[in-house]
């Protein structure tokens, strides 16, 4: 019998590639700015953690993880270091 993988490890491995980050962080974002959050948590965790990209982001980690929380509301300058500090970009489409 094969043993179970847990999600949040697979989910994580595949959230490290930017590509698949970039796609999952599509997708949350088309759900909502809740889930878009937590998708974004996700994707920081999986690239090094809150710490790592605070400090590439130029950004306080405290400040960081109340603006990543389910109350938060970050602004559009410190959403763009955090995407840029993960290797993404902010992208719009007609």
């Amino acid at each position: 019998m094969k043993s179970a993988v847990e999600f949040e490890h697979v989910l994580k491995e595949r959230l490290s590639d930017p590509d698949h980050a970039a796609k999952y962080l599509t997708a949350c974002y088309e759900e909502g700015s809740d889930v878009f959050l937590q998708g974004l948590r996700d994707v920081v965790e999986a690239q090094g953690g809150m710490t790592r990209a605070a400090r590439l982001a130029g950004l306080n980690r405290e400040s960081l993880y109340r603006q990543l929380s389910r109350r938060g509301n970050p602004s559009l300058a410190s959403l763009n270091a955090v995407l840029n500090s993960l290797g993404l970009k902010l992208r719009f489409a007609a």
